[in-house]
């Protein structure tokens, strides 16, 4: 793999009218928290993601491990085309909300084990994300050996249809098969989102999939940070470059628009 190009911050890679953009949140929106629900959402960065809403014409999608319920907790009042859980919720720009059906009870034995594993060990959050079990460690960063032999013990009892995906401080167990770059796929197969150029920006290994999917439709893949190997095409260094960048392509296409300033008038 080639390493990914310098992406300039005041340089938009495709006109805005023909962009479809595809946003991961966490370490690429938003900067990491030592657990998920105490990340800082500005109020500005949501004003930019309206913005760039109206810009784009709707072509702007949230794909996240989030649920879509809480990004939308997070973005509120903005409800934007999301994918939650890694690809398992879609929410296209109709509204329409696939799920992708997951055997619960399948996972559910599996949950209660790593519960009674983890769930008194300080620095060690659980995540429940029903088809899905997260287990973080960002502030037990030394149990990282432990957390991952406890997810792979669990995913070899449940079999090939779950999979274990290893993301930046935390391990997920899962069902197999669904994606980020699925869930793009899908977007892309709608309006507003049909015949642009898909641009994705995210930062962790289980963005790779993603990288992989605009790369297949001749788009343009972005990494946050000095991860590496990547399938990026090109990279910004960090979350404030990332907010930099969207706010030039909103003053770019449109320099009325002013992402920093109050919206009172704000609508979902």
């Amino acid at each position: 793999m080639n390493a990914p190009n310098p992406l300039s911050e005041t340089k938009p890679i495709a006109a805005p009218g023909m962009m479809a953009l595809f946003l991961d949140v966490d370490g690429t929106l938003l900067e990491f928290s030592d657990t998920p629900d105490q990340v800082d959402v500005p109020k500005s960065l949501v004003q930019s993601l309206f913005a760039a809403r109206t810009v784009l014409g709707g072509a702007i999608a949230l794909i996240s491990g989030r649920a879509l319920a809480d990004l939308d907790r997070l973005f509120q009042p903005l409800h934007l085309p999301s994918a939650g859980l890694h690809g398992f919720e879609v929410r296209h720009s109709d509204g329409e909300h696939r799920r992708h059906d997951a055997d619960a009870a399948a996972i559910s034995h599996e949950r209660d084990k790593l519960h009674q594993m983890f769930e008194a060990v300080p620095g060690v959050l659980i995540e429940d994300k029903g088809p899905c079990v997260a287990i973080h460690f960002r502030r037990a960063p030394a149990l990282s050996g432990q957390v991952t032999e406890a997810v792979a013990a669990a995913l070899a009892r449940l079999g090939p249809e779950f999979e274990m995906l290893e993301g930046d401080m935390v391990r997920e167990l899962r069902p197999a098969g669904i994606n980020k770059g699925h869930a793009i796929r899908q977007l892309m197969e709608r309006p507003p989102f049909a015949g642009r150029t898909p641009v994705f920006i995210g930062d962790d290994v289980t963005d790779e999939d993603g990288f992989a999917a605009v790369n297949e439709l001749s788009g343009i893949s972005v990494i946050v940070g000095d991860r590496r190997p990547t399938q990026a095409q090109a990279r910004l260094d960090n979350v404030a470059a990332v907010r930099r960048w969207l706010d030039h392509v909103i003053s770019t296409a449109d320099p009325t628009l002013s992402p920093s300033d109050d919206r009172e008038t704000m609508q979902a």
